[in-house]
Protein backbone atom coordinates (compact mmCIF):
# COMPACT_ATOMS: atom_id res chain seq x y z
CA UNK A 1 0.00 0.00 0.00
CA UNK A 2 2.87 2.34 0.81
CA UNK A 3 4.35 1.72 -2.64
CA UNK A 4 1.02 2.63 -4.27
CA UNK A 5 0.71 5.82 -2.23
CA UNK A 6 4.32 6.70 -2.98
CA UNK A 7 3.69 6.18 -6.70
CA UNK A 8 0.55 8.30 -6.77
CA UNK A 9 2.28 10.92 -4.66
CA UNK A 10 5.11 11.06 -7.17
CA UNK A 11 2.69 11.26 -10.09
CA UNK A 12 0.75 14.06 -8.35
CA UNK A 13 3.99 15.93 -7.72
CA UNK A 14 5.01 15.56 -11.37
CA UNK A 15 1.48 16.02 -12.75
CA UNK A 16 2.27 19.04 -14.94
CA UNK A 17 5.24 17.38 -16.61
CA UNK A 18 3.45 14.04 -16.78
CA UNK A 19 0.48 15.62 -18.53
CA UNK A 20 2.62 17.51 -21.04
CA UNK A 21 4.68 14.41 -21.83
CA UNK A 22 1.54 12.30 -22.24
CA UNK A 23 0.15 14.83 -24.73
CA UNK A 24 3.51 14.85 -26.54
CA UNK A 25 3.43 11.04 -26.63
CA UNK A 26 -0.07 11.04 -28.13
CA UNK A 27 0.97 13.64 -30.66
CA UNK A 28 4.11 11.76 -31.72
CA UNK A 29 2.12 8.55 -32.14
CA UNK A 30 -0.66 10.16 -34.14
CA UNK A 31 1.53 12.30 -36.41
CA UNK A 32 3.52 9.26 -37.49
CA UNK A 33 0.36 7.16 -37.79
CA UNK A 34 -1.38 9.79 -39.93
CA UNK A 35 1.59 9.94 -42.32
CA UNK A 36 1.71 6.14 -42.45
CA UNK A 37 -2.02 6.01 -43.33
CA UNK A 38 -1.64 8.69 -46.00
CA UNK A 39 1.23 6.78 -47.64
CA UNK A 40 0.48 3.18 -46.67
CA UNK A 41 -3.19 3.11 -47.71
CA UNK A 42 -2.57 4.14 -51.35
CA UNK A 43 0.40 1.75 -51.53
CA UNK A 44 -1.78 -1.10 -50.29
CA UNK A 45 -4.46 -0.22 -52.85
CA UNK A 46 -1.88 -0.02 -55.64
CA UNK A 47 -0.26 -3.41 -54.94
CA UNK A 48 -3.74 -4.97 -54.69
CA UNK A 49 -4.17 -3.90 -58.33
CA UNK A 50 -0.53 -4.55 -59.36
CA UNK A 51 0.07 -7.81 -57.53
CA UNK A 52 3.46 -8.43 -59.10
CA UNK A 53 4.77 -5.46 -57.09
CA UNK A 54 3.31 -6.74 -53.82
CA UNK A 55 6.27 -8.95 -52.87
CA UNK A 56 8.72 -6.04 -53.27
CA UNK A 57 6.68 -3.40 -51.37
CA UNK A 58 5.71 -5.77 -48.54
CA UNK A 59 9.25 -7.14 -48.36
CA UNK A 60 10.76 -3.66 -48.11
CA UNK A 61 8.28 -2.59 -45.40
CA UNK A 62 8.98 -5.86 -43.59
CA UNK A 63 12.72 -5.20 -43.60
CA UNK A 64 12.12 -1.77 -42.06
CA UNK A 65 10.19 -3.35 -39.21
CA UNK A 66 12.91 -5.89 -38.47
CA UNK A 67 15.45 -3.14 -37.73
CA UNK A 68 15.68 -2.68 -33.92
CA UNK A 69 13.95 0.56 -32.98
CA UNK A 70 16.91 2.08 -31.16
CA UNK A 71 19.13 1.27 -34.18
CA UNK A 72 16.62 2.86 -36.56
CA UNK A 73 16.68 6.05 -34.48
CA UNK A 74 20.47 5.91 -34.61
CA UNK A 75 20.39 5.69 -38.41
CA UNK A 76 18.09 8.71 -38.55
CA UNK A 77 20.31 11.04 -36.51
CA UNK A 78 23.11 11.58 -39.09
CA UNK A 79 20.48 12.24 -41.76
CA UNK A 80 17.87 14.27 -39.85
CA UNK A 81 19.55 15.40 -36.65
CA UNK A 82 17.78 15.16 -33.30
CA UNK A 83 14.28 16.02 -32.13
CA UNK A 84 10.89 15.51 -33.72
CA UNK A 85 11.82 14.81 -37.35
CA UNK A 86 13.92 11.62 -36.88
CA UNK A 87 11.50 10.32 -34.23
CA UNK A 88 8.43 10.81 -36.43
CA UNK A 89 10.26 9.31 -39.43
CA UNK A 90 11.25 6.20 -37.50
CA UNK A 91 7.74 5.74 -36.07
CA UNK A 92 6.24 6.20 -39.53
CA UNK A 93 8.46 3.41 -40.88
CA UNK A 94 7.35 1.06 -38.11
CA UNK A 95 3.69 1.77 -38.83
CA UNK A 96 3.93 1.16 -42.58
CA UNK A 97 3.98 -2.63 -42.76
CA UNK A 98 0.71 -3.47 -40.93
CA UNK A 99 -1.16 -0.73 -42.81
CA UNK A 100 0.10 -1.70 -46.28
CA UNK A 101 -0.29 -5.44 -45.63
CA UNK A 102 -3.81 -5.20 -44.21
CA UNK A 103 -4.98 -2.84 -46.96
CA UNK A 104 -3.68 -5.28 -49.56
CA UNK A 105 -5.13 -8.31 -47.74
CA UNK A 106 -8.50 -6.62 -47.17
CA UNK A 107 -8.98 -5.59 -50.80
CA UNK A 108 -7.92 -8.87 -52.41
CA UNK A 109 -10.12 -10.65 -49.87
CA UNK A 110 -13.32 -9.00 -51.17
CA UNK A 111 -15.50 -11.59 -52.90
CA UNK A 112 -14.90 -11.40 -56.66
CA UNK A 113 -18.62 -11.98 -57.31
CA UNK A 114 -19.43 -8.73 -55.48
CA UNK A 115 -16.98 -6.66 -57.50
CA UNK A 116 -18.17 -8.26 -60.75
CA UNK A 117 -21.76 -7.38 -59.85
CA UNK A 118 -20.73 -3.80 -59.20
CA UNK A 119 -19.05 -3.55 -62.60
CA UNK A 120 -22.12 -5.13 -64.23
CA UNK A 121 -24.17 -2.30 -62.71
CA UNK A 122 -22.01 0.19 -64.63
CA UNK A 123 -19.50 1.26 -61.96
CA UNK A 124 -16.03 2.21 -63.14
CA UNK A 125 -12.91 0.97 -61.31
CA UNK A 126 -12.76 3.98 -58.96
CA UNK A 127 -16.41 3.64 -58.01
CA UNK A 128 -15.87 -0.08 -57.34
CA UNK A 129 -12.87 0.78 -55.18
CA UNK A 130 -14.45 3.53 -53.08
CA UNK A 131 -18.03 2.26 -52.91
CA UNK A 132 -17.46 -1.49 -52.66
CA UNK A 133 -13.92 -2.71 -52.01
CA UNK A 134 -12.73 -0.18 -49.42
CA UNK A 135 -15.92 -0.26 -47.27
CA UNK A 136 -15.85 -4.08 -47.27
CA UNK A 137 -12.09 -4.18 -46.61
CA UNK A 138 -12.23 -1.48 -43.90
CA UNK A 139 -12.43 -3.87 -40.90
CA UNK A 140 -9.20 -5.55 -42.06
CA UNK A 141 -7.57 -2.18 -42.78
CA UNK A 142 -8.55 -0.92 -39.31
CA UNK A 143 -7.01 -4.05 -37.79
CA UNK A 144 -3.72 -3.01 -39.42
CA UNK A 145 -4.08 0.53 -38.10
CA UNK A 146 -4.77 -0.90 -34.61
CA UNK A 147 -1.57 -2.93 -34.79
CA UNK A 148 0.44 0.07 -36.01
CA UNK A 149 -0.97 2.25 -33.23
CA UNK A 150 -0.03 -0.14 -30.44
CA UNK A 151 3.47 -0.58 -31.92
CA UNK A 152 3.97 3.19 -32.16
CA UNK A 153 2.80 3.90 -28.61
CA UNK A 154 5.52 1.54 -27.39
CA UNK A 155 8.29 2.63 -29.74
CA UNK A 156 7.54 6.33 -29.10
CA UNK A 157 9.03 5.95 -25.61
CA UNK A 158 12.45 5.77 -27.30
CA UNK A 159 11.95 9.25 -28.77
CA UNK A 160 13.16 10.66 -25.44
CA UNK A 161 16.67 9.48 -26.34
CA UNK A 162 16.87 11.98 -29.20
CA UNK A 163 15.21 15.01 -27.57
CA UNK A 164 11.75 14.39 -29.03
CA UNK A 165 9.93 14.16 -25.66
CA UNK A 166 7.23 11.72 -24.66
CA UNK A 167 6.77 9.38 -21.71
CA UNK A 168 10.16 7.80 -22.31
CA UNK A 169 11.66 10.71 -20.35
CA UNK A 170 10.20 9.26 -17.15
CA UNK A 171 11.03 5.65 -18.03
CA UNK A 172 14.69 6.21 -18.92
CA UNK A 173 15.16 8.70 -16.09
CA UNK A 174 13.80 6.13 -13.65
CA UNK A 175 16.06 3.37 -15.01
CA UNK A 176 19.11 5.62 -14.71
CA UNK A 177 18.18 6.84 -11.21
CA UNK A 178 17.09 3.52 -9.71
CA UNK A 179 13.65 5.11 -9.20
CA UNK A 180 10.80 2.62 -9.65
CA UNK A 181 8.12 5.30 -9.22
CA UNK A 182 9.59 7.30 -12.09
CA UNK A 183 9.66 4.24 -14.34
CA UNK A 184 6.04 3.42 -13.54
CA UNK A 185 4.98 7.05 -13.99
CA UNK A 186 6.02 6.73 -17.64
CA UNK A 187 5.18 3.07 -18.23
CA UNK A 188 1.63 3.08 -16.82
CA UNK A 189 0.32 5.99 -18.95
CA UNK A 190 2.04 4.49 -22.03
CA UNK A 191 0.35 1.13 -21.42
CA UNK A 192 -3.02 2.82 -20.79
CA UNK A 193 -2.67 4.80 -24.03
CA UNK A 194 -2.04 1.59 -25.98
CA UNK A 195 -5.08 -0.07 -24.36
CA UNK A 196 -7.31 2.99 -24.93
CA UNK A 197 -6.38 3.41 -28.62
CA UNK A 198 -6.75 -0.31 -29.24
CA UNK A 199 -10.21 -0.31 -27.62
CA UNK A 200 -11.31 2.81 -29.52
CA UNK A 201 -10.24 1.37 -32.87
CA UNK A 202 -11.83 -1.99 -32.05
CA UNK A 203 -15.18 -0.23 -31.56
CA UNK A 204 -14.77 1.61 -34.87
CA UNK A 205 -13.75 -1.64 -36.55
CA UNK A 206 -17.10 -3.23 -35.61
CA UNK A 207 -19.13 -0.56 -37.43
CA UNK A 208 -21.33 -1.81 -40.27
CA UNK A 209 -20.58 -1.23 -43.94
CA UNK A 210 -22.81 1.86 -44.22
CA UNK A 211 -20.93 3.57 -41.39
CA UNK A 212 -17.53 2.72 -42.86
CA UNK A 213 -17.78 5.66 -45.26
CA UNK A 214 -18.11 7.98 -42.25
CA UNK A 215 -15.18 6.21 -40.57
CA UNK A 216 -12.97 6.94 -43.59
CA UNK A 217 -13.57 10.67 -43.00
CA UNK A 218 -13.67 10.74 -39.17
CA UNK A 219 -10.50 8.70 -38.54
CA UNK A 220 -8.07 10.95 -40.47
CA UNK A 221 -9.70 14.02 -38.88
CA UNK A 222 -9.27 12.48 -35.41
CA UNK A 223 -5.63 11.66 -36.10
CA UNK A 224 -5.05 15.22 -37.31
CA UNK A 225 -6.55 16.67 -34.12
CA UNK A 226 -4.53 14.37 -31.87
CA UNK A 227 -1.37 15.15 -33.83
CA UNK A 228 -1.72 18.80 -32.79
CA UNK A 229 -0.99 17.73 -29.19
CA UNK A 230 2.68 17.53 -30.11
CA UNK A 231 3.90 21.08 -29.82
CA UNK A 232 7.58 21.74 -30.35
CA UNK A 233 8.70 24.49 -27.95
CA UNK A 234 9.88 27.72 -29.52
CA UNK A 235 13.42 28.36 -28.34
CA UNK A 236 14.81 30.61 -31.04
CA UNK A 237 17.36 33.12 -29.72
CA UNK A 238 17.29 31.40 -26.32
CA UNK A 239 19.89 29.12 -24.78
CA UNK A 240 18.61 25.54 -24.96
CA UNK A 241 19.81 22.83 -22.58
CA UNK A 242 20.02 19.17 -23.58
CA UNK A 243 20.32 16.86 -20.58
CA UNK A 244 20.29 13.09 -20.08
CA UNK A 245 17.28 11.48 -18.34
CA UNK A 246 19.50 10.67 -15.33
CA UNK A 247 20.81 14.24 -15.06
CA UNK A 248 17.28 15.68 -15.17
CA UNK A 249 16.24 13.78 -12.03
CA UNK A 250 19.32 14.10 -9.85
CA UNK A 251 20.05 16.51 -7.01
CA UNK A 252 23.57 16.80 -8.39
CA UNK A 253 21.98 17.48 -11.76
CA UNK A 254 19.18 19.68 -13.03
CA UNK A 255 17.32 19.63 -9.68
CA UNK A 256 20.42 21.06 -8.02
CA UNK A 257 20.87 23.63 -10.79
CA UNK A 258 17.31 24.85 -10.17
CA UNK A 259 17.52 24.88 -6.37
CA UNK A 260 21.06 26.19 -5.82
CA UNK A 261 21.61 28.28 -8.94
CA UNK A 262 17.96 29.09 -9.65
CA UNK A 263 18.77 28.19 -13.25
CA UNK A 264 15.72 28.00 -15.48
CA UNK A 265 16.42 27.47 -19.17
CA UNK A 266 14.39 25.62 -21.84
CA UNK A 267 15.49 21.98 -21.83
CA UNK A 268 15.09 18.80 -23.83
CA UNK A 269 15.94 15.28 -22.69
CA UNK A 270 18.53 13.55 -24.84
CA UNK A 271 20.77 10.49 -24.77
CA UNK A 272 24.42 11.08 -23.92
CA UNK A 273 25.26 9.12 -27.08
CA UNK A 274 24.14 12.03 -29.28
CA UNK A 275 24.15 15.14 -27.07
CA UNK A 276 27.80 16.09 -27.70
CA UNK A 277 27.32 16.07 -31.46
CA UNK A 278 24.02 17.94 -31.07
CA UNK A 279 25.86 20.67 -29.15
CA UNK A 280 28.61 20.78 -31.77
CA UNK A 281 26.00 21.17 -34.54
CA UNK A 282 24.24 24.06 -32.72
CA UNK A 283 21.09 22.00 -32.08
CA UNK A 284 21.46 22.58 -28.32
CA UNK A 285 23.67 24.99 -26.39
CA UNK A 286 24.28 23.53 -22.92
CA UNK A 287 24.74 19.84 -22.16
CA UNK A 288 25.24 17.67 -19.08
CA UNK A 289 28.58 16.08 -19.80
CA UNK A 290 31.36 14.31 -17.96
CA UNK A 291 34.62 16.00 -17.13
CA UNK A 292 36.81 13.22 -18.59
CA UNK A 293 34.81 12.68 -21.76
CA UNK A 294 36.98 12.63 -24.88
CA UNK A 295 34.28 14.37 -26.88
CA UNK A 296 35.07 17.62 -25.04
CA UNK A 297 38.22 17.84 -27.12
CA UNK A 298 36.65 16.36 -30.24
CA UNK A 299 33.79 18.86 -30.43
CA UNK A 300 35.60 21.93 -29.05
CA UNK A 301 33.48 22.20 -25.89
CA UNK A 302 34.40 23.72 -22.54
CA UNK A 303 33.14 23.03 -19.03
CA UNK A 304 31.55 25.78 -16.98
CA UNK A 305 32.96 26.24 -13.49
CA UNK A 306 30.69 24.85 -10.78
CA UNK A 307 31.11 27.90 -8.53
CA UNK A 308 28.45 26.77 -6.01
CA UNK A 309 29.76 23.19 -5.82
CA UNK A 310 26.68 21.09 -6.55
CA UNK A 311 28.68 18.29 -8.20
CA UNK A 312 30.27 15.91 -5.67
CA UNK A 313 33.50 13.98 -6.40
CA UNK A 314 33.06 11.14 -8.89
CA UNK A 315 36.14 8.99 -8.40
CA UNK A 316 36.00 5.72 -10.32
CA UNK A 317 36.51 2.42 -8.59
CA UNK A 318 35.73 -1.27 -9.06
CA UNK A 319 32.70 -2.41 -7.06
CA UNK A 320 32.74 -6.15 -6.41
CA UNK A 321 30.70 -8.65 -4.44
CA UNK A 322 32.20 -9.48 -1.05
CA UNK A 323 31.59 -13.22 -1.47
CA UNK A 324 33.62 -13.20 -4.70
CA UNK A 325 36.58 -11.55 -2.94
CA UNK A 326 36.43 -14.15 -0.17
CA UNK A 327 36.30 -16.97 -2.73
CA UNK A 328 39.14 -15.51 -4.83
CA UNK A 329 41.30 -13.32 -2.53
CA UNK A 330 43.84 -12.78 -5.31
CA UNK A 331 41.32 -10.56 -7.12
CA UNK A 332 41.66 -7.47 -4.92
CA UNK A 333 45.45 -6.94 -5.25
CA UNK A 334 45.18 -7.73 -8.97
CA UNK A 335 42.45 -5.17 -9.65
CA UNK A 336 44.16 -2.58 -7.47
CA UNK A 337 47.21 -2.67 -9.75
CA UNK A 338 45.24 -0.01 -11.66
CA UNK A 339 44.80 2.20 -8.59
CA UNK A 340 46.39 5.63 -9.01
CA UNK A 341 47.43 4.90 -12.60
CA UNK A 342 44.88 7.08 -14.43
CA UNK A 343 44.39 10.79 -13.76
CA UNK A 344 41.79 13.08 -15.34
CA UNK A 345 43.84 14.08 -18.38
CA UNK A 346 44.88 10.49 -19.11
CA UNK A 347 41.28 9.26 -18.95
CA UNK A 348 40.14 12.11 -21.16
CA UNK A 349 42.74 11.13 -23.75
CA UNK A 350 41.74 7.45 -23.59
CA UNK A 351 38.09 8.39 -24.09
CA UNK A 352 39.05 10.70 -26.98
CA UNK A 353 40.70 7.80 -28.80
CA UNK A 354 37.52 5.75 -28.58
CA UNK A 355 34.86 8.45 -28.98
CA UNK A 356 36.49 10.48 -31.73
CA UNK A 357 39.40 8.55 -33.27
CA UNK A 358 37.12 5.45 -33.32
CA UNK A 359 39.74 3.12 -31.90
CA UNK A 360 38.26 0.08 -30.19
CA UNK A 361 38.05 0.17 -26.36
CA UNK A 362 39.95 -3.15 -26.32
CA UNK A 363 42.90 -1.67 -28.23
CA UNK A 364 42.97 1.52 -26.15
CA UNK A 365 42.90 -0.45 -22.88
CA UNK A 366 45.53 -2.92 -24.09
CA UNK A 367 47.89 -0.17 -25.29
CA UNK A 368 47.59 1.64 -21.96
CA UNK A 369 48.43 -1.46 -19.91
CA UNK A 370 51.41 -2.12 -22.18
CA UNK A 371 52.65 1.46 -21.72
CA UNK A 372 52.48 1.08 -17.92
CA UNK A 373 54.11 -2.35 -17.89
CA UNK A 374 50.95 -3.88 -16.45
CA UNK A 375 50.10 -6.26 -19.27
CA UNK A 376 50.80 -9.98 -18.93
CA UNK A 377 49.83 -12.77 -21.27
CA UNK A 378 46.72 -14.69 -20.18
CA UNK A 379 47.53 -17.65 -17.94
CA UNK A 380 44.49 -19.55 -19.30
CA UNK A 381 43.64 -20.85 -15.86
CA UNK A 382 40.48 -22.72 -14.96
CA UNK A 383 40.08 -21.85 -11.29
CA UNK A 384 36.81 -19.98 -11.95
CA UNK A 385 35.08 -17.30 -14.01
CA UNK A 386 34.54 -13.65 -13.07
CA UNK A 387 31.59 -11.91 -14.76
CA UNK A 388 32.41 -8.28 -15.56
CA UNK A 389 29.66 -5.73 -16.20
CA UNK A 390 29.65 -2.17 -17.45
CA UNK A 391 27.40 0.74 -18.27
CA UNK A 392 26.86 1.79 -21.85
CA UNK A 393 29.61 4.33 -22.62
CA UNK A 394 33.20 4.23 -23.82
CA UNK A 395 34.94 4.88 -20.51
CA UNK A 396 33.31 1.85 -18.90
CA UNK A 397 34.21 -0.36 -21.86
CA UNK A 398 37.86 0.74 -21.53
CA UNK A 399 37.97 0.06 -17.79
CA UNK A 400 36.31 -3.34 -18.14
CA UNK A 401 38.89 -4.41 -20.74
CA UNK A 402 41.70 -3.31 -18.41
CA UNK A 403 40.19 -5.34 -15.56
CA UNK A 404 39.78 -8.31 -17.88
CA UNK A 405 43.41 -8.30 -19.00
CA UNK A 406 44.70 -7.79 -15.44
CA UNK A 407 42.64 -10.69 -14.09
CA UNK A 408 43.53 -13.11 -16.89
CA UNK A 409 47.23 -12.15 -16.83
CA UNK A 410 47.75 -12.28 -13.07
CA UNK A 411 45.40 -15.03 -11.84
CA UNK A 412 44.19 -18.47 -12.81
CA UNK A 413 40.73 -17.00 -13.40
CA UNK A 414 38.82 -16.49 -16.63
CA UNK A 415 36.46 -13.59 -17.35
CA UNK A 416 33.18 -13.03 -19.17
CA UNK A 417 32.27 -9.44 -20.10
CA UNK A 418 28.69 -8.20 -20.13
CA UNK A 419 29.10 -4.68 -21.45
CA UNK A 420 26.45 -2.12 -22.29
CA UNK A 421 24.09 -2.92 -19.41
CA UNK A 422 22.53 0.55 -19.58
CA UNK A 423 22.32 2.92 -16.62
CA UNK A 424 23.21 2.71 -12.96
CA UNK A 425 20.09 0.79 -11.92
CA UNK A 426 20.63 -2.04 -14.40
CA UNK A 427 24.27 -2.54 -13.43
CA UNK A 428 23.62 -2.27 -9.71
CA UNK A 429 20.64 -4.64 -9.81
CA UNK A 430 22.65 -7.14 -11.85
CA UNK A 431 25.42 -6.97 -9.22
CA UNK A 432 23.16 -7.34 -6.18
CA UNK A 433 21.17 -10.12 -7.88
CA UNK A 434 24.34 -12.11 -8.53
CA UNK A 435 24.11 -11.83 -12.33
CA UNK A 436 27.52 -10.11 -12.53
CA UNK A 437 30.42 -10.06 -10.07
CA UNK A 438 31.77 -6.53 -10.49
CA UNK A 439 31.54 -3.31 -12.51
CA UNK A 440 33.16 0.16 -12.46
CA UNK A 441 31.21 2.78 -10.49
CA UNK A 442 31.69 6.35 -9.34
CA UNK A 443 31.60 7.61 -5.75
CA UNK A 444 29.16 10.43 -6.52
CA UNK A 445 26.75 8.04 -8.22
CA UNK A 446 27.03 5.53 -5.38
CA UNK A 447 26.33 8.30 -2.88
CA UNK A 448 23.44 10.14 -4.48
CA UNK A 449 21.72 7.60 -6.74
CA UNK A 450 22.12 4.39 -4.75
CA UNK A 451 22.52 5.40 -1.08
CA UNK A 452 20.48 8.63 -1.19
CA UNK A 453 21.73 10.02 2.16
CA UNK A 454 19.95 12.67 4.21
CA UNK A 455 20.82 16.35 3.84
CA UNK A 456 22.54 16.21 7.25
CA UNK A 457 24.88 13.44 6.02
CA UNK A 458 25.55 15.37 2.82
CA UNK A 459 26.49 18.47 4.79
CA UNK A 460 28.83 16.40 6.94
CA UNK A 461 30.59 15.01 3.90
CA UNK A 462 30.89 18.50 2.38
CA UNK A 463 31.99 17.11 -0.97
CA UNK A 464 35.31 15.93 0.51
CA UNK A 465 36.86 13.23 -1.69
CA UNK A 466 38.13 10.98 1.12
CA UNK A 467 35.03 11.37 3.30
CA UNK A 468 32.71 10.54 0.41
CA UNK A 469 34.73 7.47 -0.53
CA UNK A 470 34.92 6.13 3.03
CA UNK A 471 31.18 6.72 3.58
CA UNK A 472 30.21 5.00 0.33
CA UNK A 473 32.62 2.12 0.98
CA UNK A 474 31.26 1.50 4.50
CA UNK A 475 27.58 1.78 3.54
CA UNK A 476 27.88 -0.52 0.51
CA UNK A 477 29.59 -3.17 2.60
CA UNK A 478 27.00 -2.93 5.38
CA UNK A 479 23.86 -2.64 3.26
CA UNK A 480 24.70 -4.67 0.16
CA UNK A 481 27.78 -6.80 0.96
CA UNK A 482 29.62 -5.03 -1.85
CA UNK A 483 33.17 -3.75 -1.61
CA UNK A 484 34.66 -0.65 -3.21
CA UNK A 485 38.32 -1.15 -4.12
CA UNK A 486 40.94 1.61 -4.11
CA UNK A 487 39.98 4.44 -6.53
CA UNK A 488 41.55 4.27 -9.98
CA UNK A 489 42.58 7.92 -9.75
CA UNK A 490 40.45 10.10 -12.02
CA UNK A 491 37.40 12.16 -11.14
CA UNK A 492 34.71 11.84 -13.82
CA UNK A 493 32.43 14.53 -12.38
CA UNK A 494 29.29 15.93 -13.91
CA UNK A 495 29.80 19.24 -15.67
CA UNK A 496 27.81 21.71 -17.73
CA UNK A 497 29.37 22.23 -21.13
CA UNK A 498 29.01 24.73 -23.95
CA UNK A 499 30.59 25.32 -27.32
CA UNK A 500 33.81 27.16 -26.66
CA UNK A 501 33.08 29.86 -29.25
CA UNK A 502 29.58 30.51 -27.90
CA UNK A 503 30.67 30.62 -24.26
CA UNK A 504 33.47 33.08 -25.11
CA UNK A 505 31.20 35.30 -27.20
CA UNK A 506 28.65 35.47 -24.34
CA UNK A 507 31.40 35.76 -21.68
CA UNK A 508 30.05 32.71 -19.81
CA UNK A 509 32.68 31.00 -17.66
CA UNK A 510 30.69 29.73 -14.68
CA UNK A 511 27.24 28.28 -14.10
CA UNK A 512 26.34 31.52 -12.32
CA UNK A 513 27.25 33.43 -15.51
CA UNK A 514 24.89 31.14 -17.43
CA UNK A 515 22.13 31.83 -14.90
CA UNK A 516 22.56 35.60 -15.26
CA UNK A 517 22.55 35.37 -19.06
CA UNK A 518 19.41 33.18 -19.12
CA UNK A 519 17.63 35.57 -16.71
CA UNK A 520 18.38 38.49 -19.02
CA UNK A 521 17.05 36.50 -21.99
CA UNK A 522 13.83 35.66 -20.12
CA UNK A 523 13.29 39.34 -19.35
CA UNK A 524 13.79 40.25 -23.01
CA UNK A 525 11.28 37.58 -24.13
Amino acid sequence: METSQSLWGFMAQQSDKLWSQTLAHIGLTCISLLIAVIIGLPLGIWIAQKRKAAWFILGFAGILQTIPSIALLGFMIPLLGIGALPAITALFMYALLPIIRNTYTGIIGVDAAITESARAMGMNKWQVLFRVELPLAMPVILAGIRTATVINVGVATLAAYIAAGGLGEFIFGGIALNNTNMILAGAIPAALLAIFFDFLLSRIQKANVKRMRKVSVILPALLLILSSFYIIPHTKNQILGGFTPEFMGREDGYLGLKSKYNLDIPTVVISDAVMYKAAFENKIDVISGYSTDGRLKAYNLITLKDDKHIFPPYFASAVIREDILKKFPELQPTLELLSGQINDSVMTDLNYRVDYLKQSPEKVAHDFLLSKGLYKKPLNGNKGTIRLGSKIFAEQYILIQMFKELIEGNTQLKTVSQTGLGGTKICFDALTNGEIDMYPEYTGTGLLVLLKPSSAVMEGLAGDREKVFEYVKAQFLTQYKLRWLKPIGFNNAYALMMRKTQAQSLNIKTISDLKIHSSNENQQH
